[in-house]
C-alpha cells in the first residue's frame, strides 16, 4: 500500500473517462505520423498489417494496460513500479517498472516541443505569415524556426516562448486535478478536434481535380481527392513480403494507441472495481481509430495527392512528418479557392487541430511521474508538478537548441518507438504469465458490462506476447542496431547524438535510484 494518507482522485464521469483515455491515444501521430507512414509504405499495403496489429496487439494491450492500472490503483499505486510489484512480489519487478516512468517523461519533453510548433503555426496561420509562400519559402519558414543559427525568418527567442508557453499550459491543466483539469480538457478538446477535422475532411474531399504531372494519374490530366483515397485503400499484395511495412504498421499501432508508454496505466489507476474495462477499452481504441483512419487518412493524404500527385506525396512523406504537416499542408491551403480568408481559416483549423490532439496526449505523460513522487515520497501535487515541470523545462531547452542536430530524433526513437515495445512485452509477461492467465482474465472482467470474446483468451495469452517478442527481436536487428551504430548520421551531428543518449541514460539511472529510495523508505515505515 502507499505510505501517504492522501486520498486518490476519481474520474468525474464515464464520458469524461472515455474522452480522457481517447485524448491520451489521439495525438499528433494520428494526423502527422499515420499519413506519412501510410504514404511511405505503400498506402493500402500498409493498412493490412496495420489492422492485423490492431487486432492481435493493439486491442489486447489496451485491455492489459487498463487491467494493470486498475489493479495497481486499488492498491494505492499510480505508476508502473508499484503496479508491477503489486502483480509480482519479486524484488526486480519494481525496477522493471522504471520503463513506465522513463518513457512518458522523456516523450513529454520532446513531444511538448513538437506540440509547441503546432501552437506557433496556429498563430502564424492566424496572422497570415505563410500566405503566398512557395515550397522553398515554406521550407525556409520551418528551417528558421528549428535552427536557431538561421534567424532569416524567426527571431531566436520565438521557439523558446512557444515551448515554455506549451509546457506551462500542460502543467496548469494537470494542476487542476483529474476531473477539474484533465477531464475538462478532454471534454472541450476532443469535440473541437473532431469538429475541425470533420470540416477539413469535407473541404478536402470536395476539392476539384488539380493538374499534376504524375504517372499514377496517367489516365487523367489531373489528380483528385479520390486518387488519394484509392492510393490509401488499394493494396499492392507483393509488397506485404517487405519486413519494413510490418515494422512500420506495428510501430504506428503502438504510437497511436499510446500503449507501452505508462500513461494509460496511470489513468486506469483511478478506476474502481465497478468500472468496465472491456467496453471502455474498445470505446477508447475505436475513438482513436476513427480519428486516425477515417479523419487522419481522409485529410492529409487526399489533400497532398490532389495538389502534388501520388509520386509527389510519397516524396514529401519521405522527408518526414514535418514536411507533410508543416510544409505540404500550408501549401495546399494557399491554393484553396476562396482567397485569404479561406487560407487563414483552413490553416488555423489544421494547426489548432494538431495542438488539441497533442495536448490531450501530453498531459497524460505527466501523471506517472507525478503519481510516483506523491505516493512514494509524500509530496503534495504542487511540489511534484513544480519539480517535474522545472526539470522538463531545462531539458526542453536542449531540444529547442539542438533539434536540427538530431537531438530530438534520438529521444523519439529510443523512448517513443523502440522502448514502447519493450515495456509492452514486459507488462504482458508480468500481467498474463506471472500474475497468471486466469487471474488476468478475471481482472479484466471485474465490473465488465460485456465479456471479451473467448477467442481473445488464447490471443492475449500466447499470440500477443509471442508477436511482441518477435517484433522486438526483428526491430533490434533491422533498426535498433543500425540506429545504435549511428548509421547515416552526419559526422558533425554525432557528438550531439551521443550527448542525447547519455542524458537519457542519466534520466534512467536517476529514476532507478528514486525507486530504490522509495522502497527503502517504505521498508523503514513498515509499508509493504
Amino acid at each position: 500500500m502507499s505510505d501517504t494518507a492522501q486520498p486518490r482522485e476519481q474520474w468525474g464521469s464515464r464520458i469524461g473517462l472515455i474522452l480522457a483515455m481517447a485524448g491520451n491515444a489521439v495525438g499528433l501521430g494520428n494526423f502527422l505520423r499515420f499519413p506519412r507512414q501510410a504514404v511511405e509504405n505503400g498506402g493500402g499495403t500498409f493498412m493490412i498489417p496495420y489492422f492485423i496489429a490492431l487486432l492481435i496487439v493493439g486491442l489486447p494491450l489496451m485491455w492489459i494496460e487498463w487491467g494493470v492500472g486498475r489493479h495497481g490503483g486499488l492498491r494505492g499505486q499510480g505508476s508502473t513500479p508499484g503496479m508491477f510489484n503489486a502483480l509480482w512480489s519479486h524484488p526486480i519487478s519494481k525496477y522493471l517498472g522504471v520503463l513506465g516512468l522513463f518513457m512518458p517523461f522523456v516523450v513529454l519533453v520532446y513531444y511538448c516541443y513538437i506540440e509547441s510548433e503546432t501552437l506557433a503555426w496556429t498563430f502564424f496561420a492566424a496572422i497570415g505569415s505563410m500566405r503566398g509562400l512557395d515550397q522553398e519559402g515554406m521550407r525556409q519558414f520551418l528551417a528558421s524556426y528549428q535552427d536557431l543559427g538561421n534567424p532569416s525568418v524567426h527571431a531566436v527567442w520565438v521557439p523558446f516562448v512557444f515551448y515554455f508557453l506549451t509546457l506551462g499550459i500542460n502543467f496548469w491543466v494537470v494542476s487542476k486535478g483529474l476531473s477539474g483539469g484533465i477531464e475538462k480538457l478532454a471534454k472541450i478538446g476532443m469535440p473541437v478536434l473532431f469538429l475541425f477535422a470533420a470540416v477539413l475532411v469535407i473541404r478536402v474531399l470536395t476539392l476539384d481535380a488539380q493538374p499534376v504531372v504524375d504517372a499514377a494519374c496517367a489516365a487523367q490530366t489531373a489528380c483528385s481527392p479520390s486518387d488519394g483515397l484509392n492510393f490509401m485503400y488499394t493494396p499492392q499484395w507483393s509488397a506485404l513480403a517487405e519486413p519494413k511495412v510490418w515494422l512500420a504498421a506495428t510501430g504506428q499501432i503502438f504510437f497511436t494507441l499510446s500503449v507501452g508508454m505508462g500513461s494509460l496505466q496511470a489513468y486506469a489507476s483511478y478506476l474502481t472495481k465497478k468500472d468496465d474495462l472491456v467496453l471502455s477499452g474498445v470505446a477508447t481504441a475505436s475513438t482513436n481509430e476513427v480519428a486516425e483512419v477515417v479523419l487522419g487518412g481522409s485529410l492529409a493524404i487526399p489533400a497532398v495527392v490532389t495538389f502534388f500527385g501520388v509520386a509527389g506525396a510519397v516524396s514529401i512523406a519521405k522527408g518526414g512528418s514535418f514536411d507533410l504537416g508543416f510544409i505540404a499542408m500550408p501549401l495546399v491551403f494557399n491554393q484553396l479557392p476562396g482567397g485569404a480568408i479561406i487560407t487563414i481559416l483552413a490553416g488555423v483549423m489544421w494547426f489548432a487541430l494538431l495542438f488539441f490532439a497533442g495536448i490531450t496526449s501530453s498531459v497524460s505523460m505527466i501523471t506517472p511521474c507525478q503519481s510516483f513522487m506523491q505516493e512514494n515520497f509524500g509530496w503534495d501535487k504542487k511540489k511534484a508538478l513544480r519539480v517535474i515541470g522545472g526539470v522538463a523545462a531545462l531539458l526542453g531547452i536542449l531540444h529547442v537548441v539542438y533539434v536540427s542536430r538530431g537531438f530530438l530524433g534520438e529521444w523519439d526513437y529510443w523512448a517513443g518507438t523502440f522502448g514502447l515495445v519493450i515495456l509492452a512485452l514486459v507488462e504482458t509477461i508480468i500481467f498474463v504469465w506471472i500474475f497468471g492467465p486466469k487471474n488476468a482474465w478475471n481482472e479484466l472482467h471485474e465490473g465488465a458490462a460485456i465479456r471479451i470474446p473467448a477467442f481473445y483468451r488464447p490471443i492475449i495469452t500466447y499470440v500477443t506476447p509471442l508477436f511482441l517478442l518477435v517484433m522486438m527481436i526483428w526491430w533490434t536487428k533491422v533498426e535498433a542496431i543500425p540506429t545504435l551504430m549511428m548509421n547515416g548520421i552526419p559526422e558533425e551531428n554525432k557528438p550531439y547524438v551521443i550527448a542525447s543518449r547519455l542524458l537519457m541514460l542519466a534520466i534512467l539511472v536517476l529514476q532507478l535510484v528514486l525507486i530504490r529510495l522509495a522502497w527503502a523508505r517504505k521498508g523503514r515505515k513498515g509499508v509493504a
